[in-house]
């Protein structure tokens, strides 16, 4: 797999890099902004199966770096970051991330992350074809062909995996579905790190559909989601 490493650091690169490849990563290494959005331009080589993105970018602010290769590109990016806080976290999934990891990592939790989002595949790009076209719950409607979500007829922007999490969870309101059982479902993984980036994704939902009630934690268990009334 081809990953594009976008870090200024040429120490850490070159470290990281070295890791990258011995487990059998094609690594390129971008040294900004422009040359990651350069790197992604489409070309006649392998496309890269993830993007590794830090924030700390010398020419472009980071999360604006996320916002402009998701513009461009569907590639998973995964976001380095040192900003511990659930609201920084939220804001780089809103842009399109597919995941972070916060400074300073293991790196097999790292390498754990990369494999898990390569082979991620959305709800509703399955192969064969999709038993319910769309889903209604209260003031609720999301349209599973076109990955789409409105709440009161006003559409509500959702990245990839925050549609497919409540994509999940609407096709059987008010069943408990387990973290686990979300996790292996969404994120397409069994390990277990992955547990707080659905806590996030939770709440980002919440936020976004200003329906705070709609997704009710069932503590020890899971999730499950309440059918708002009409």
């Amino acid at each position: 797999m081809r990953l594009l490493l976008v870090e200024d650091d040429n120490h850490v690169a070159a470290a990281l890099s070295a890791i990258l490849g011995r487990h059998g990563f094609k690594v390129v290494h971008a040294r900004s902004g422009e040359e990651a959005l350069q790197a992604l331009l489409p070309a006649e080589t392998e496309p890269f199966g993830v993007v590794l993105l830090d924030l700390g970018l010398p020419d472009q602010d980071g999360y604006e770096v996320c916002g402009k290769i998701r513009k461009r590109s569907s590639v998973p990016v995964i976001m380095v970051t040192a900003r511990a806080d659930v609201r920084s976290r939220i804001h780089g999934l809103n842009l399109g991330a597919d995941d972070y990891v916060t400074k300073p990592y293991d790196t097999g939790e790292l390498l754990a992350r990369i494999h898990a989002v390569s082979r991620r595949k959305p709800v509703g790009e399955e192969t064969g074809p999709t038993p319910v076209a769309a889903l209604r719950l209260g003031h609720v409607h999301i349209e599973l062909p076109t990955r789409r979500v409105s709440v009161d007829g006003s559409e509500v922007q959702l990245t990839r995996k925050e549609f497919d999490l409540l994509a999940l969870l609407a096709q059987r309101p008010g069943v408990v579905f387990r973290r686990e059982q979300i996790i292996s479902e969404v994120w397409r993984t069994s390990w277990e790190g992955t547990g707080r980036t659905l806590e996030v994704h939770v709440a980002s939902l919440r936020a976004k559909l200003r329906l705070p009630a709609l997704i009710e934690t069932v503590r020890g268990v899971g999730y499950r989601l309440v059918a708002p009334s009409a």
